[in-house]
């Protein structure tokens, strides 16, 4: 019987300020990649929203290159499990202030300290949606939609009047499903919501494998552009209200970046098996 290999892994619940809250990630740092199959199971075995893939960077661009898988497909951005595993890395390497990350389709990706040990300002591009009709999204979430936005990497962008109305929804996931790999936004104004924030969103992804999210950095690159504009500033909080909640200051930067903030707890520090 072959030897078993060891992989370090940590999971993290990342925009929490306490543990069960947040959306959990797990970061396994490699020292090269494995095959593409093999990281997929690995997700898969794990059965988190998001399992990040990290291997040191030899370009000089950044610090690590990042991948990002959930139980069934590799995808393009993951802010969540970005912050989980910028705080990994500073949570090791006390003396650092940043990591940059060099991904393969959402350019350099970077976390840096916010004041204190667990608290992050992270940098996403930002997606700018556009005013689109899409009355199978509306049907499937249900509600009473004001707008519905689209932008080409794969995120729906649907309005409410406000908080009540998102928190209320009970999506068709099997029709969300049917359309793809597509992830549904589904956002108000926060008035009168008891999490305080001033923008309110929920967000779902059947066709990645996740019913729904529980809290989305990348919802967030298509929420800041949208939610600026109409707020007249360049800064908002928002919660993403799922039934483990979390809190993300947004500011978008220089029109095409968001920064991101927010909090992270470790929750298990391990070894998988192969």
């Amino acid at each position: 019987m072959s030897a078993l290999r060891s992989l370090p892994i940590t999971r993290v619940d990342a925009f929490a300020d306490r543990a069960f809250t947040g959306n959990p990630a797990a970061v396994m740092p490699l020292e090269e990649w494995l095959g593409d199959s093999l990281l997929q199971s690995i997700a898969a075995e794990n059965n988190l929203a998001e399992t990040a893939f990290l291997v040191p960077d030899e370009s000089g661009e950044a610090d690590y290159e990042l991948r990002w898988f959930t139980p069934t497909v590799e995808v393009a951005l993951c802010g969540h499990a970005t912050l989980a595993s910028g705080h990994v890395l500073l949570s090791a390497a006390q003396w650092r202030n940043e990591m940059r990350f060099r991904t393969r389709k959402a350019g350099i990706l970077q976390v840096s300290r916010d004041g204190d040990d667990d608290g992050y300002r992270m940098t996403l591009p930002a997606y700018r949606a556009a005013a689109k009709p899409m009355p199978e999204a509306k049907a499937a979430l249900g509600g009473d939609p004001v707008e519905t936005l689209w932008h080409d990497g794969g995120y729906a962008l649907v309005a409410y009047r406000d908080a009540a109305g998102v928190r209320a929804l009970a999506p068709d996931f099997a029709a969300l499903r049917g359309g793809g790999d597509i992830l549904y936004i589904a956002t108000a104004p926060g008035a009168g919501d008891p999490s305080g924030a001033e923008v309110v969103s929920r967000a779902f992804a059947p066709g990645a494998g996740i019913d729904e999210d529980p809290v989305t950095g990348s919802a967030h690159s298509v929420l800041a552009p949208y939610w600026t504009t109409r707020l007249g500033r360049d800064h908002f909080s928002a919660y993403q209200a799922s039934a483990r909640g979390g809190h993300v200051g947004c500011r978008l930067i220089d029109d095409d970046r968001v920064e991101l903030t927010g909090r992270c707890v470790t929750t298990l520090v391990g070894e998988f098996l192969l």
